[in-house]
């Protein structure tokens, strides 16, 4: 494609038109949880099922010009669970008790534990720092520290 055509980088229209290319693609996938987030898909259900979705994923996005990225695939499962597909064998294994979905926490554990805890010691560290300016300006700060997406996805 030249670069006269199309949504160039930080075209707002961008996200939209990648989305409507790569919809016919996720939509084809037989795995029970299919969710796709511009560039980010994540499957699950059976193994064997999703090693075949990979597999599809791969095969047709070759067709329209993308590529798995390998290294940045992970694979969330009981450290038990064994696996006799290749590819799948090559994704990082991430511990259930660890995961995350776009940074947010899913699972009670020590993980979501000891996150929120260090949530909390910024609140307070930040509560303590607040008492040096303006009390208006503490407000807009506070407001501003429970808008961030690290505390939203745990409340």
């Amino acid at each position: 494609m030249q670069s006269q055509e199309g949504a160039q980088q930080g075209d707002p229209i961008g996200p939209l038109l990648f989305c409507n290319t790569v919809h016919p693609l996720l939509s084809s996938l037989q795995c029970i949880l299919n969710i796709g987030f511009l560039d980010d898909v994540v499957l699950g259900g059976h193994v064997d099922v999703e090693a075949s979705d990979v597999a599809e994923i791969i095969r047709l996005g070759a067709e329209i010009g993308l590529s798995l990225n390998i290294s940045k695939c992970e694979l969330i499962a009981h450290s038990d669970l064994q696996l006799n597909d290749a590819l799948l064998q090559s994704f990082s294994r991430v511990d259930i008790a660890a995961t995350t979905l776009l940074r947010a926490l899913l699972f009670h554990g020590p993980v979501l534990d000891n996150t929120w805890d260090q949530r909390c010691d910024d609140l307070s560290r930040a509560v303590d720092r607040l008492s040096s300016i303006a009390s208006q300006d503490a407000l807009i700060f506070l407001r501003a520290s429970f808008s961030a997406p690290k505390v939203l996805h745990m409340l």
